[in-house]
């Protein structure tokens, strides 16, 4: 069958691998249909992704449909369409006994650490799952996306009395506004992507919109919304280390910052500036089970409208073309999403 599988940095190639053998005790194989971009995918293209090896077969954010189930699978039937959970945890070290497998001590994440599904049919943990009879296969591939900023609010503690500030409006900074704006909590978004911002303001009515300049404007503004409080709740989705570096200024006392962006470059602060207002410097890592339940939940019942999302769509033949698009942010690509069938 056929598989594409970035071979190495800015690299992808079309390849012929074996069809996968039936499903062992527990095991599910199925057929991605849909396939969800993400800023972790460019990154990995692009190799700067701290846990990505070449070569790989990508795709963690999936719609798939189950071929077939091994000896005691309970939780999903042939034909169920499901969203994959791709975080591959032991189940028996520290984190994990804790019930915190998101931070595995012997974590693969499919597509990034093993083979995804950037192919026709694989075989992967049937628990990992997610069942849904109403959700289309699009929705479905982005509830991994959504996930990451469920946890990252999760993490944040954000609630009815924050100011919370999202810095980074691409797909993760949307996940996580999703989220944070249930909490209550009174919300900013900024980045330095006006469009982004506009989209941000007509699809979720967030008056607080803070263009960075970099030019000091961005403080006067925030000064401004929390009446000189600045944030309790600060969550950076950027993935970038001047951001991420930076973030400690728009801190209030006894506030948490959150880094749910990730990079391999260090990312370096006066101690003063986390010490003075006794922040709190939290780190948000993938997703736990519950949070595909909830928002499953919640895209069935329409509290979570993902129609805004996909703004760029390709098929399985034209990635080789289309991808390196994908990572260009004049291509104004928001979620790009691969129809493999």
């Amino acid at each position: 069958m056929l598989a594409i599988q970035f071979s190495e940095p800015k690299t992808l190639r079309l390849i012929e691998i074996d069809f996968p053998s039936a499903p062992g005790p527990g095991m599910a194989l199925v057929r991605t249909h849909r396939m969800g971009v993400c800023g972790t995918d460019i990154s990995c293209y692009l190799g700067k992704f701290p846990f990505f090896d070449f070569p790989r077969i990508p795709g963690h954010e999936l719609g798939v449909e189950v071929l077939a189930i091994g000896e005691g699978v309970t939780n999903v039937n042939v034909g169920d369409r499901c969203s994959v959970e791709p975080y591959m945890n032991c189940g028996s070290c520290y984190a994990c006994r804790r019930g915190s497998g998101n931070c595995c001590s012997n974590l693969k994440v499919i597509g990034v650490m093993m083979d995804g599904g950037l192919c026709e049919q694989f075989v992967l943990r049937a628990d990992k799952l997610h069942a849904s009879a109403t959700l289309t296969l699009d929705q479905l591939a982005l509830v991994e996306t959504l996930a990451i900023g469920c946890h990252a609010n999760d993490r944040s503690g954000a609630g009815p009395k924050d100011h919370a500030l999202i810095i980074g409006a691409g797909p993760i900074g949307l996940a996580t506004l999703e989220f944070t704006r249930l909490s209550g909590a009174e919300i900013s978004v900024m980045d330095m992507n006006a469009t982004r911002l506009a989209f941000v303001e007509s699809n979720y009515g967030i008056s607080n919109i803070i263009l960075n300049k970099g030019d000091g404007s961005e403080k006067e503004a925030m000064q401004r919304i929390t009446s000189g409080d600045m944030y309790s709740v600060i969550i950076d989705a950027t993935g970038n280390r001047h951001s991420m570096s930076s973030a400690l200024q728009f801190i209030a006392p006894t506030g948490n910052l959150v880094y749910v962006g990730i990079t391999v470059e260090e990312i370096a602060f006066k101690h003063p500036q986390m010490h003075r207002p006794e922040a709190n410097l939290l780190a948000s890592r993938n997703a736990l089970p519950k949070d595909f339940s909830r928002i499953i939940n919640l895209i069935e019942s329409g509290t979570i409208k993902t129609d805004p999302w996909i703004t760029h769509r390709t098929s399985f033949a034209g990635v080789l073309k289309d991808f390196e698009s994908f990572t260009l942010p004049e291509s104004g690509v928001l979620k790009a999403m691969i129809e493999l069938v």
